[in-house]
């Protein structure tokens, strides 16, 4: 019940954002900042309530990883929202910031409409053995804050490759450089360190080469291309946009894509 409000104020919010991304005329962005917490509130409760009737952190199932998932990028949005001037005046170009906000909204909606579908079974089970580890806990949820910095990186990507005005393509940069790099080391930290420790516990052994641990590999070195791009080469722009657009859909698919086009160890989540 909780996440389907929070589907509905996504929805509300994706609708008020078209409306004033058109809209000549002045608008204020204060509502905005209210509905992206209010969203990323509810889906931690959600988490919460679904936690304790399991007795143990909801993270074991793919309905629980997009409520996650969602929540985290609604909560980044509502960050990024406090940035924008809550108010802008007639003929004024909106901000850089609104476009990442409308593209990011696209995608909890996208993550919110696929937890509702009857393809994402949202039955509450208690996890299998394997899955009783706080180191399971801890992969899974810095890897999700780290994946939804990932969404942040990859809304600011299209909006400098989509742009044509050069101070909005800077702050659409500068947005995604440090979107990466923050996600980047959280994704490092608990998709790779804290996963390998935890199927150590699990299958014994740190590395299996499993379809999910093998693309999880794959989009590290992707985002670890853009940061080298940027750091040794010194390259900025198009390239290093375009490689964070590749890197979110290797992490979708890593996500997503590999649990029902593989099978493996991870088929159960």
């Amino acid at each position: 019940m909780l996440a389907s409000v929070a589907f509905v104020v996504t929805v509300i919010l994706m609708v008020d954002q078209i409306i004033k991304l058109f809209r000549k005329s002045e608008v204020s962005y204060e509502v905005e900042q209210v509905l992206f917490l209010l969203g990323g509130l509810l889906l931690l409760l959600d988490f919460g309530y679904r936690s304790y009737l399991i007795r143990f952190p909801a993270v074991t199932n793919t309905y629980e990883a997009l409520v996650i998932f969602a929540a985290g990028v609604l909560l980044l949005l509502y960050l990024l929202s406090r940035k924008v001037p809550s108010h802008r005046v007639a003929g004024q170009q909106p901000e850089p910031h609104t476009h990442i906000m409308f593209v990011g909204t696209v995608v909890v909606f996208v993550l919110l409409a696929l937890a509702s579908s009857p393809l994402i079974p949202d039955d509450l089970v208690p996890p299998v053995p394997a899955l009783q580890s706080h180191w399971l806990v801890m992969h899974v949820l810095l890897s999700f804050v780290g994946e939804a910095f990932f969404v942040i990186a990859f809304a600011s990507a299209l909006v400098f490759l989509l742009s044509s005005h050069e101070e909005k393509r800077l702050q659409a940069d500068r947005i995604t450089y440090l979107s990466v790099t923050v996600g980047y080391f959280l994704f490092t930290v608990g998709a790779l360190v804290f996963g390998m420790i935890w199927a150590e516990q699990a299958w014994g052994s740190y590395w299996s080469w499993d379809p999910k641990e093998t693309w999880a590999l794959v989009t590290w070195l992707t985002y670890t291309l853009y940061l080298h791009l940027r750091f040794i080469r010194g390259a900025r722009g198009k390239l290093t946009a375009l490689v964070a657009v590749i890197g979110f859909i290797l992490t979708m698919f890593t996500f997503l894509g590999v649990n029902y086009l593989m099978s493996g160890l991870h088929s159960y989540v």
